[in-house]
């Protein structure tokens, strides 16, 4: 974080991503085909590149060193892992894609949603999908679950059966081997925990599953897990049961503390159950990706985890969803914040919009369970921004029930309106007009006894957008939020933080 007594040379994140280095260069550019040398002086004078076409402004940021930075569909396959409660699925999904994506922990029921990876094997890309332990007699969350194996299992090109080589057969897995008997696809049985050869006894009874061959797996430790893959992969059909988007659509990241709405507001959107939800909080443990048609377009939305209040105090399967929570919003483009209405906005709701602001993000905050406000609980709620979030005035605020289906219709205008400022460009020549109209109402104060002079200004990156001041002196934080204010004021640029960052140049001394 920059402060104001940093040292003027130093770069601040936003500069250093940018890979700017502290080195002046010998400055000559001009108009057309004529080069010419520039002064200080000569950027400082208000009629300084009248005559400059969007060509020439480009030639004077190569001079400063600055440099610029349809839906994809494909026929993939997908594969099921399926299975009773604890029996190894998401240790196994983990081994397919080669990476720690499915959240795992030694209890059953952390896996709740069916969940979607991209693997690659033997040069093939296909989809595994995770999914909830499977057991037709629970009621609640667990039935819940348990339907979100059963839309797997029916979606799915190749269907891979997991059970315990050290339990044996239980009920529910006669019950399921029955089911998938029955089943369209090819089904793969795979006899997970088999750590030892002495285990080969035990694998005998598993052929009374009439499913065939099981096949000896440790998930844990990577025994027998490329046999299966390559079985997975003669087991897949020609053409896929149906087409995959892969890229393109925006990615939504749905954010906020447990129990705010985040899941249900998902399943309005999609029209189906695709996010198991319960009253309990924390009831989503993976990030659920999803494709959902709204009115104007195609987005992949993103389910995430509750973030607790601080990382440090979660424990097992909560630390690594909470991680898999920061990796959803860094891969976002746009993010939904919610906040439950109905409650005071907390210290919790505070950090879970830092991350979003640190991650650069477009922002939407959706305040949910608006059907449940009275009066007093609004006239509260304008008390609490007013103090909390006066520091984003630039943010759509949207009040929806998620339950209801209150106003969720004015959501996707907020994010399209987001992501296109978030996208946005300003040029060069608009921008330095700009800057030296500003800074003559309200000049930067004074460092070391001297005024510092913007020279130069470039739009140097978007997503988000990064404006870079080249200057003869150090902007203190101060005025560098005075600068975002009018940038906004002229620009607009609602939905998106913008970053204001400064490079101090040396002066040139004449010859």
């Amino acid at each position: 974080m920059t402060t104001d007594d940093q040292n003027p040379q130093d770069m601040n994140p936003a500069e250093e991503e940018l890979g700017f280095e502290d080195e002046t260069t010998f400055l000559q550019v001009g108009p057309g085909e004529e080069v010419f040398e520039f002064d200080e002086d000569e950027f400082a004078d208000p009629d300084f590149g009248e005559d400059f076409s969007e060509e020439d402004w480009e030639r004077i940021e190569a001079a400063f060193g600055v440099e610029d930075q349809e839906h994809l569909e494909e026929n993939l396959c997908t594969v099921a892992i399926v299975g009773r409660p604890n029996v190894g699925k998401s240790t196994l999904v983990n081994r397919f894609i080669g990476r720690r994506e499915a959240v795992v922990e030694d209890f059953p029921g952390v896996t709740r949603d069916r969940i979607s990876y991209l693997a690659d094997w033997g040069g093939q890309r296909f989809w595994v999908q995770d999914t909830g332990g499977w057991d037709p007699n629970q009621k609640g969350i667990h039935g819940a679950i348990a339907r979100q194996a059963d839309v797997a299992m029916d979606s799915a090109d190749v269907i891979v059966m997991v059970v315990d080589t050290k339990v044996g057969i239980t009920e529910t897995d006669e019950i399921m081997a029955r089911k998938l008997q029955r089943a369209k696809v090819p089904v793969i049985l795979v006899a997970n925990k088999f750590d030892s050869d002495s285990q080969f006894a035990d694998m005998a009874e598993f052929y009374a599953l009439g499913l065939g061959d099981p096949f000896p797996v440790s998930a844990q430790h990577g025994r027998g897990g490329a046999d299966v893959l390559d079985e997975i992969l003669k087991s897949f059909p020609e053409t896929p049961r149906k087409t995959s988007i892969v890229e393109g659509p925006r990615r939504v990241a749905l954010v906020g503390k447990p129990n705010v709405g985040k899941s249900s507001l998902l399943n309005k959107f999609a029209k189906e159950e695709r996010s198991v939800v319960d009253d309990v909080a924390g009831t989503t443990v993976d990030p659920v990706d999803s494709l959902v048609q709204l009115d104007q377009k195609l987005w992949r939305f993103v389910d995430t985890a509750g973030l607790r209040k601080k990382v440090k105090t979660a424990s097992g399967h909560e630390y690594y969803a909470s991680l898999r929570t920061r990796a959803a919003i860094e891969s976002a483009e746009v993010c939904i914040m919610l906040i439950d209405s109905s409650q005071p906005v907390t210290e919790q709701d505070q950090r879970v919009l830092a991350m979003i602001l640190d991650a650069g993000k477009a922002l939407v905050l959706a305040f949910n369970k608006w059907d449940l406000m009275d009066e007093d609980r609004r006239s509260e709620l304008d008390r609490e921004l007013d103090l909390q979030l006066n520091h984003i005035p630039w943010v759509k605020r949207v009040n929806i029930s998620a339950k209801t289906g209150r106003a969720l219709q004015r959501l996707e205008p907020a994010m399209i309106e987001a992501l296109d400022n978030w996208d946005r460009r300003i040029t060069t020549g608009q921008l330095n007009n700009w800057v030296r109209e500003t800074i003559a109402k309200n000049p930067p104060p004074m460092k070391g006894g001297r005024l510092p002079r913007v020279l130069f200004a470039t739009q140097a990156s978007t997503r988000p957008p990064v404006i870079v001041l080249f200057t003869t002196g150090f902007l203190d934080a101060g005025y560098r939020r005075y600068l975002e204010r009018m940038f906004r004021e002229s620009f607009g640029f609602d939905g998106t933080p913008v970053r204001i960052a400064v490079r101090v140049r040396e002066r040139r001394k004449r010859k």
